[in-house]
């Protein structure tokens, strides 16, 4: 909604589902492509998934490009294994909320304005950046999760945090990850007091660091979202 707002045009693709469910590839070459997003979802970077490794050339090319690029869970994991880093199991889930600290690179980073240098964020994953690529630097880290957050170049960043959620998918997560959820020992009710305390902080921090993700990386007239 934030790109919308500012005037972005959004070419969205579901990579992940065959053609006749409304499934497309991801883009050929990067005409008319002035950044991408690339998002989270339930696969990981070690499953045979055919979409998998056309979507980390992709990225590769458009961080080549040096034009804006952005991943979130999944997304933040395939930018680094594109890149020359390593993904890997957790040895224990990460969900719900949880403490995420800006390291120094961060709070002086104009992205993170207005982040203030810890606070509680979105997690869903099982998997983890276990080592950053060659050309990236870390921006943020969790007690469970060192890699919450960095940077590679000046325009590709990586989020393992869900700063895109809202209240009715945080409340969703939970019936749709039982697994996840479980290994890390969170309930539903667990999750649903965390959301209490947190989600209002949690929201309007999300808002902030989407302002800043469509001002700061994606000063153009056009975005393409895969």
């Amino acid at each position: 909604m934030t790109l919308r707002d500012h005037g972005f045009k959004l070419d969205i693709r579901r990579v992940d589902l065959p053609s006749d469910a409304g499934g497309r590839p991801v883009p050929r070459d990067l005409d008319n492509v002035h950044g991408v997003f690339s998002l989270g979802g339930a696969q990981n970077v070690d499953e045979n998934h055919p979409w998998l490794k056309p979507e980390m050339e992709f990225l590769k090319s458009a961080h080549e490009a040096a034009l804006p690029v952005v991943g979130i869970c999944l997304g933040a994991q395939l930018i680094a294994t594109a890149l020359g880093g390593e993904v890997g199991k957790m040895e224990r889930p990460e969900a719900g909320f949880a403490k995420v600290n800006l390291l120094f690179p961060a709070q002086t980073d104009v992205l993170f304005q207005g982040i203030p240098w810890t606070s509680y964020q979105f997690h869903s994953h099982g998997y983890e950046v276990k080592k950053l690529p060659p050309v990236a630097q870390l921006l943020a880290s969790s007690e469970r999760c060192k890699v919450q957050a960095f940077r590679a170049g000046m325009r590709t960043i990586g989020f393992q945090f869900h700063p895109e959620y809202d209240r009715a998918m945080i409340e969703a997560s939970h019936s749709n990850g039982q697994a996840m959820y479980a290994g890390a020992n969170v309930t539903v009710d667990e999750l649903s007091r965390q959301a209490d305390r947190h989600y209002a902080e949690y929201a309007r921090l999300s808002d902030r660091l989407a302002l800043n993700l469509a001002t700061l990386c994606f000063p153009f007239s056009g975005l393409l979202a895969v």
